[in-house]
């Protein structure tokens, strides 16, 4: 699972780091409280360019006749994303990078109290969420949509949550995002159970309305 995350990297920053063009409606940044339906950084890439751009954060099936007209799908199991009505094709043909500096998850404390957790990499570099994605279009509405690909955590993650999102490492980059041929489902599995850091946060982060650098500071 994986149902808000934070990014503070500059558009620029990010340019960079995937050697990608630009969009020019790109979403603001800093954003410490990324919510499903936001619309989010992505890259994609095509006729040997990757392109850094917006979409939906919440996948659209085609079928659906309007936004709401099912689940919002804001994850894509590594397990089953391959085989899932919703998401096959997707996964064959349209696959995207997802970048975070952090994301959260939460836990429970004996009075039921939901409590979160803020995920980074120790080493302070970005995290590479490994996505899908679809155009949706009808009665005059249109969006580009994306989903998260999850996998089983994995070591101390284990302690938050049983799931957390697929991470693609920079060499892999060409492979999830079909630069490099076929053979990308090589890449939905577990993250090392090392390299991650974790910390509680205010709860204040529970509201989706909620802002501020102070979201992702650790308390005692």
């Amino acid at each position: 699972m994986c149902g808000r995350f934070a990014i503070t990297l500059p558009p620029d920053a990010m340019v960079q780091m995937f050697d990608a063009t630009p969009a020019n409606d790109l979403p603001d940044v800093p954003n410490y409280n990324v919510c499903p339906t936001n619309s989010i950084f992505t890259v994609v890439s095509g006729d040997g360019v990757r392109h850094l751009g917006p979409m939906r954060w919440g996948f659209i099936p085609h079928w659906y006749k309007k936004p709401n007209d099912g689940p919002l799908l804001i994850n894509a199991r590594a397990e089953t994303v391959a085989e899932k009505p919703a998401f096959r094709a997707a996964c064959r043909e349209r696959r995207c990078l997802i970048p975070a500096s952090g994301f959260y998850e939460w836990t429970k404390d004996d009075e039921d109290n939901r409590l979160p957790w803020y995920i980074t990499r120790e080493d302070g570099s970005p995290l590479v969420f490994a996505g899908v994605w679809q155009d949706w279009e009808r009665d005059g509405e249109a969006f580009t949509t994306c989903a998260i690909v999850t996998t089983e955590a994995s070591g101390p993650m284990t302690e938050i949550h049983h799931r957390m999102p697929v991470t693609v490492r920079p060499d892999d980059w060409g492979l999830w995002l079909g630069e490099e041929g076929k053979g990308a489902a090589v890449l939905m599995k577990q993250a090392p159970a090392d390299g991650f850091e974790f910390h509680r946060v205010d709860r204040k982060v529970n509201s989706n309305r909620a802002k501020g650098p102070d979201l992702i500071e650790p308390i005692d």
